[in-house]
């Protein structure tokens, strides 16, 4: 690492909360720093909801993914396009319709408390865990620079590093300079990459784009591989990814909490659909670095490269063959993409905790003695604090951490989704039904996800999320018609 890297890396961490907070102003209440001002433009938010859903996961992982397998993302993002269109069309609506701090204020509403509380604890602790697992990612990238330049630092003093630069602009300035940071960094790591992309493209040798087309590098899709152990086949990127986007954009809090900030329903219907141009647009970026990375390694296999996990590939590339500066940008952007992701998972788990549990976060701000924005802070800093606790416990594993992130946060996904589709479609059906299968099929699909390996492999996160469903639907229909045969 050079000194040029470390000044742009220095210039990037000086600047970047300063004009976050500078753009979202003083927070004076609890409202203000969990909701914002309802003044955000659609673009911010459209920003921010893609920054904060392409985390460093999605920098490091897509292009070792397209290494192996292609533009497969591509594939997944149409999946997307149609999730997101639903959620439009059927979702804000809900949202809108009245003053709500998290997406389960609905569920209470529709079902009462508990309901709604157990489905926010399920966000929080799935949220916590795969959260953790993004920080830890985001740490490797930047430990393996100061390793090869003999500056290495203990783990646990990086991920401190890294929580307290969040923090910072986080607890100053709340929800608003979370998206106005997302803004930003999402355009840094956008640049960064692009500037990879360019590179690998003018040292590619002639004829390239035969290469890979002969190579089958510009599919869209997996089509041999053994059944629900892909989620880039045809059927599990189109469904799939259409069932998951309108899980995470439809009844994930940390998507859900920008739609709530937005102006009015059209403006929250252009973020959202803006966000599925510009993320399908990033899948596109980051899998022609892959392919080309493939193609600079000579055709190469991962094993035969010298790469234990497809993670590696572009870190790698970063560390060891950028120039001087670009390198610091590079970094910077891997940073500005865990730094984004992190604030607003901390904003979205402090908002579900002080709206959905309110009652005994009001008690706890009494004995405290706090106003209801310090005791936001205090939650704030206790998730920040319990999330680099988890991700200090994680280890690097042989698979992608993008997928097994999206494996943990599909377990809530599936039962969570299905409980707001049953309450839309199913107007008879009351708490009592819906809360014990709902309690008893988000264990399930942790035991599937841990032990369900079709083939010998893990079961894909789409088809969880689809299993997950399938289960609770399954539950409530069984609950059913127990309580209809005791009634007789």
């Amino acid at each position: 690492m050079t000194f040029a890297d470390l000044l742009v890396m220095l210039a990037y961490l000086t600047a970047l909360p300063l004009l976050a907070l500078g753009l979202a102003g003083r927070q004076t209440s609890a409202t203000a720093y969990l909701e914002g001002h309802g003044d955000l433009p659609w673009w911010a938010l459209c920003l921010s909801l893609v920054a904060t859903e392409t985390s460093t996961l999605t920098l490091i992982s897509v292009p070792g993914i397209a290494y192996g397998s292609g533009m497969v993302f591509v594939g997944l993002a149409l999946g997307y396009l149609i999730g997101r269109a639903i959620v439009a069309w059927k979702f804000l609506p809900l949202y809108q319709s009245g003053k709500m701090l998290s997406a389960y204020d609905w569920l209470g509403q529709r079902f009462g408390a508990s309901m709604q509380r157990m489905a926010s604890s399920t966000f929080l602790i799935t949220r916590l865990l795969a959260e953790a697992v993004r920080l830890f990612a985001g740490m490797l990238p930047l430990a393996a620079m100061l390793d090869a330049t003999h500056m290495g630092l203990p783990h646990a003093v990086l991920l401190g590093g890294i929580m307290l630069v969040t923090l910072f602009y986080t607890l100053c300035g709340g929800l608003r300079a979370v998206v106005w940071s997302d803004s930003i960094q999402f355009g840094l790591y956008l640049f960064g990459s692009a500037a990879c992309l360019a590179l690998l493209w003018h040292a590619a040798p002639a004829g390239v784009l035969h290469t890979l087309h002969a190579a089958g590098r510009f599919d869209l899709f997996i089509g041999h591989t053994p059944p629900f152990t892909s989620s880039f086949t045809p059927l599990a990127a189109l469904l799939g990814g259409t069932v998951l986007s309108v899980a995470s954009h439809g009844t994930d809090q940390l998507m859900v909490q920008r739609v709530l900030a937005a102006r009015c329903l059209r403006d929250a219907r252009l973020a959202l659909m803006g966000s599925a141009v510009g993320v399908g647009l990033l899948f596109a970026l980051l899998s022609g670095v892959g392919v080309l990375l493939w193609v600079h390694h000579g055709g190469a296999t991962l094993h035969q490269a010298g790469f234990a996990t497809p993670d590696a590939v572009f870190p790698a590339y970063i560390a060891q063959e950028l120039p001087s500066g670009l390198r610091g940008l590079m970094l910077a952007g891997v940073l500005a993409a865990t730094m984004g992701s992190l604030s607003a998972t901390l904003s979205a788990m402090t908002a579900a905790t002080v709206g959905d549990f309110a009652a005994p976060c009001a008690w706890a701000a009494r004995r405290l003695g706090l106003s209801g924005l310090g005791f936001a802070r205090v939650i704030t800093l206790f998730w920040a604090g319990a999330l680099v606790l988890c991700a200090g416990m994680f280890a690097q594993g042989s698979q992608s951490a993008v997928l097994v992130g999206l494996s943990i946060a599909a377990c809530g996904y599936g039962p969570m989704l299905a409980s707001f589709i049953a309450g839309m479609a199913w107007p008879g059906l009351k708490a009592r039904t819906l809360a014990p299968a709902f309690g008893l099929s988000v264990p399930l699909m942790v035991l599937a996800m841990m032990y369900l390996h079709p083939y010998g492999k893990p079961l894909a996160f789409v088809w969880l999320i689809v299993l997950g469903m399938i289960t609770l639907f399954g539950l409530v229909g069984l609950r059913y018609v127990m309580q209809k045969k005791s009634h007789r």
